[in-house]
């Protein structure tokens, strides 16, 4: 009944997410305003991080095989692709880049905010 519940609190926020891309008419996907909102509701303990723990971990450890279906897509795709393969893979890895550039300069951020609030 503990997964369940767990379960329940990630997709009501995933839902809260969806609702906001549906209000906010940005570009923005609704899994980013869920992650946004699970994040607040974390940094202001309105959840706790053992509320969503286990069932948090099981998703993050079935997550390659979530990619499974976007592989074979691409797969599936390749006619389409084909005479433009240079263009995606240079944008792919720019963004790959990109977005580990940003990824861990938020967390350095939020490492050393934490590191602050012990002292």
């Amino acid at each position: 009944m503990k997964y369940v519940r767990q379960l329940l609190i990630i997709l009501f926020i995933s839902f809260l997410g969806e609702l906001l891309k549906y209000i906010i008419p940005l570009s923005i996907p609704a899994s980013i305003y869920g992650m946004v909102l699970l994040f607040l509701a974390l940094e202001l303990k309105i959840l706790k991080v053992s509320d969503i723990k286990e069932t948090s971990n099981f998703l993050i450890e079935i997550m390659p095989l979530m990619f499974v279906p976007a592989g074979v897509g691409l797969l599936d795709s390749w006619g389409a692709l084909q005479s433009i393969w240079i263009q995606v893979v240079v944008i792919t890895l720019i963004s790959t880049v990109i977005v580990m550039g940003v990824s861990g300069s938020i967390t350095q951020f939020v490492i050393r905010k934490g590191k602050k609030k012990e002292e």
